[in-house]
């Protein structure tokens, strides 16, 4: 009984097949929209994460101040003892890198290229997980004396060199020139938004002597060993900085100790409640669908009155009659699902690749969207199926 009724489904649908397929738009889009905007934002959500996991893993980053801007601004600068003290001190710390950076221009021959210089050791790499692809690192003789080299990122070798090998080239940096003794192999944006390999890498000692004018330090990079607790080596840190900075007992800390973890945590949050509100919105369409199927299964009852009020005069029980209209509505609306995912497949790969975030197949979003198609064909489908069994046979034999 069950595979007759489902063949009278599908014949009456097929019998309008143009209206049929504008019954179920609205599902097919709703369904498509879903799993689109999910698929895409868990894309992005892996991609912060990714871009995060690109700076360093343990990372800790110590900054002057305890907010960004003007807040921070009465705050003393570190010092290059404040890296010696943590390197010595605290024995969970892998790598200290002392960090002072500033914007400059860099010029090779004809071609310049407004960059960042940042000024640290060797350190500033193994802490910010950045390997070579040519040259080397600095060598200990350079960092103490504060030579002229320099390792560039993969945005200043494209912007001054093409795609030549600028290792053993000289860059000018204001009035100095600086020998390239290595290139790092690139990491893309940032989580920021920033570009990580627009950069040039010195010695801290070069740039403070010929480019800041003083033995200040901008930040500290601190990489925690494998198997430590970030949380202890913080707590560490803190109390460490506080006695060397001299900040008294009820004072506030005069800087900030910024965890990996936790601006990972703080982003991938924000990408997940804004991949669940665009998924929220675009379920209504899913709603919207319904409706319409509901609307067009009415006007389908209306116009087969006469046909239900034969099959309802031979014998056909109530029941049957529900199921039949019940089935065509479920099949719309599941069509429409399988529609909606085939669509959003497509969509979501090429969305993907444009918008510069991987493709992550959900099979949890996927099923989900179809069993709500489904469930919504049985209970936009409900009512005129009821209506549709409810005929009285004499009234609807009588109908034209």
């Amino acid at each position: 009984m069950l595979w007759n009724t489902l063949l009278l489904a599908l014949r009456a649908i097929r019998r309008n097949l143009m209206r049929s397929f504008l019954t179920i738009l609205g599902i097919v889009i709703g369904v498509a929209a879903v799993i689109t905007m999910v698929t895409l934002g868990n894309g992005a959500t892996q991609s912060v994460s990714d871009q995060i996991s690109s700076m360093g893993s343990n990372l800790l980053m110590l900054r002057p101040g305890q907010r960004f801007g003007p807040g921070a601004e009465g705050a003393p600068n570190f010092k290059l003892a404040d890296a010696e003290a943590i390197r010595n001190q605290i024995g969970s710390a892998q790598a200290v890198a002392p960090v002072v950076s500033k914007t400059v221009t860099a010029v090779y021959q004809a071609r310049n290229w407004s960059t960042v210089v940042t000024g640290s050791s060797n350190d500033y790499f193994r802490a910010g997980n950045w390997e070579l692809s040519a040259g080397r690192s600095f060598s200990e003789a350079e960092e103490r004396s504060g030579k002229a080299v320099c390792v560039i990122g993969e945005t200043v070798r494209d912007k001054l060199f093409g795609r030549q090998n600028p290792v053993g080239s000289e860059i000018r940096i204001k009035q100095f020139a600086c020998e390239v003794i290595g290139l790092l192999k690139p990491k893309g944006q940032s989580a920021m938004g920033s570009d990580q390999d627009d950069t040039v890498v010195m010695p801290l000692r070069t740039v403070q002597r010929r480019l800041t004018g003083s033995q200040d330090v901008n930040r500290l990079t601190v990489s925690v060993r494998e198997g430590a607790s970030i949380d202890a080596v913080k707590d560490q840190l803190t109390l460490l900085l506080r006695e060397r900075r001299k900040v008294g007992g009820n004072e506030e800390d005069d800087f900030r100790v910024m965890d990996t973890r936790q601006i990972a945590e703080a982003l991938t949050g924000t990408t997940r409640v804004l991949t669940m509100l665009l998924g929220a919105v675009a379920a209504v369409s899913l709603l919207v669908g319904g409706i319409g199927i509901m609307n067009i299964m009415l006007v389908s009852v209306t116009e087969r009155t006469r046909e239900i009020g034969i099959r309802l005069a031979i014998g056909a029980l109530e029941r049957e009659v529900l199921l039949q209209f019940l089935i065509e509505a479920v099949v719309l609306s599941s069509l429409g699902g399988l529609i909606g995912i085939a669509l959003a497949t497509g969509a979501s790969i090429a969305l993907a690749g444009a918008m510069g975030v991987p493709y992550l197949f959900d099979p949890g979003i996927n099923l989900l969207s179809f069993l709500f198609s489904a469930a919504i064909g049985v209970i936009f489908g409900f009512f005129p199926a009821r209506r549709a069994a409810g005929l009285n046979p004499i009234d609807a034999l009588r109908h034209e």
